[in-house]
């Protein structure tokens, strides 16, 4: 396939390959139509042959050559097979793109200091366990840092200190950045407001710009209620303080938080009354992904 490519993507083969498509032409003919010299034709014809995109055939003192369909066919149905994967319904090129409306809009709107003061989000999610095990899945990192990023994502760094004024970091990079080798997509740091152990949590956090000043403040409340088959989570988002330039991150807020608590109610669902990780939390709770380390 690398070589059918490589041999279609030259703009003089591809001339030569539509002629052919017509009917078989030997190479003067060939060198003609195209406005080329006979030589350069025949290196051309040459590369496409050696590719499997055309055959030849000596008659007398003439080489004919002739389109072979089936290799641009099998381009055609590898190429298919492409499109059809990145236009999956609710895929990862569908979120790409609702993303991308949500960023235009947002920094369209982001003309001023404080442009996206009093925002609010609202999520719920009825989760299959009870509030105890869901409380320690918002509250111990090495639980957290399993579900607290969005699809393409996996979290880098995260402390996580359970008490009133504790300390939140939370960093976070490309799902597939192994090595350290892409810039951080994004790092925030907060503070534990409140915490009412299976009840209720709140905390502001803050993403950093790229400068390391503070992009807006997030508030975020979680409320735990029991139910008869496990329990809701109803969380709140507020935001103050935004700055013009926090418009990219204030667009991810639904789509990026949405898709967390999606995977934490996926991690529920695939293993019910599965309590992991160690015990009870100690207060504070610190995890670091030892292959980000620069």
């Amino acid at each position: 396939m690398d070589a059918l490519l490589t041999a279609l993507a030259d703009p003089a083969r591809w001339r030569l390959v539509g002629l052919l498509a017509e009917r078989p032409r030997p190479v003067g003919v060939l060198a003609q139509l195209a406005e080329a010299r006979q030589p350069q034709t025949t290196k051309h014809l040459q590369t496409l042959e050696r590719a499997g995109v055309v055959t030849s055939r000596r008659t007398g003192q003439r080489r004919v050559y002739a389109l072979r369909p089936a290799a641009l066919r099998d381009l055609a149905v590898a190429l298919s097979r492409l499109a059809d994967t990145a236009d999956q319904a609710a895929g990862p090129h569908a979120t790409y793109d609702r993303y991308g409306l949500s960023l235009q809009a947002e920094r369209l709107a982001a003309d001023a200091s404080g442009w996206a003061d009093g925002r609010s989000f609202t999520f719920l999610r009825s989760l299959t366990e009870q509030p105890e095990l869901v409380w320690r899945h918002l509250t111990e990192a090495p639980l957290l840092a399993r579900w607290w990023t969005p699809d393409d994502l996996r979290v880098s760094e995260l402390v996580f200190e359970a008490r009133p004024g504790g300390r939140i970091v939370h960093e976070y990079r490309d799902a597939e950045d192994t090595g350290g080798s892409d810039p951080v997509a994004g790092r925030a740091e907060g503070v534990v407001d409140d915490i009412r152990p299976g009840e209720r949590l709140a905390y502001r956090l803050s993403p950093l710009l790229p400068d390391g000043a503070l992009a807006f403040t997030a508030h975020v409340d979680l409320g735990l209620r029991p139910t008869d088959t496990g329990t809701d989570l109803d969380v709140h988002w507020r935001i103050t303080d935004s700055t013009v330039d926090s418009a990219d991150f204030v667009a991810g807020i639904e789509i990026g938080f949405g898709q967390s608590l999606d995977k934490l109610a996926a991690a529920f669902s695939a293993h019910p009354h599965h309590t992991t990780g160690t015990g009870a939390s100690t207060g504070t709770e610190h995890a670091t992904d030892s292959r980000s380390t620069q």
